[in-house]
């Protein structure tokens, strides 16, 4: 069996080290452009109507900015006894205990998986309710004003969809109303 010459071990990992670090800085320039165009568009100086993209189960849900909060990445989540299977437990996020709901479960679907694209969506403080929705993937910001608007179909099984919408790839989106997701008799009773 050869062995590499410790020069190319050396260069082997000095590449992997390059690598995961410019991955990381990439990563951060992403969501440090992320949280100022969030309060870009909090602020009212966007003239563009911006929601968040994320993906629940295998859906492409939207949340409008006033009421979608911090983004985490999926750290320890203290399970709770006697709950729903879909209310995932507590975590902390800078010192507030958050409740974690799988919301794809929540709505009847697979439970999300947890992987590096998973995070944790945190209601904005403004609705006074801590809680959070796991998501698949955050897929940015979008604009609703270049998207179309789908007829509207009330979905008795899912009240808290305010609107559909079409972008230029044919992907559906879901705007999610998380107001009426607070309100809901179903996702307020976590026991068992």
């Amino acid at each position: 069996m050869s062995q590499l010459p410790t020069s190319d071990l050396q260069a082997g990992k000095v590449f992997a080290k390059t690598d995961i670090t410019t991955r990381r800085t990439r990563l951060r320039e992403f969501q440090a452009q992320l949280v100022e165009r969030m309060q870009t568009a909090r602020s009212g100086e966007d003239t563009r109507v911006n929601q968040l993209g994320v993906m629940i189960g295998g859906s492409r849900c939207l949340l409008n900015l006033q009421t979608a909060g911090e983004i985490v990445s999926v750290g320890t989540v203290t399970e709770v006894p006697l709950t729903q299977p879909w209310f995932l437990g507590l975590t902390n996020i800078r010192g507030n205990l958050i409740s974690v709901i799988d919301f794809a479960q929540f709505q009847g679907h697979a439970p999300t998986p947890i992987d590096k694209d998973s995070r944790i969506v945190a209601f904005a403080p403004s609705l006074s309710f801590n809680s959070s929705l796991l998501v698949s993937r955050v897929l940015g910001l979008h604009n609703v004003a270049e998207m179309e608007a789908q007829a509207d179909v009330q979905d008795e099984s899912a009240p808290w969809v305010s609107k559909r919408y079409l972008d230029r790839e044919s992907h559906i989106w879901s705007e999610l109303d998380l107001s009426l997701v607070i309100q809901n008799p179903q996702f307020l009773h976590v026991g068992l």
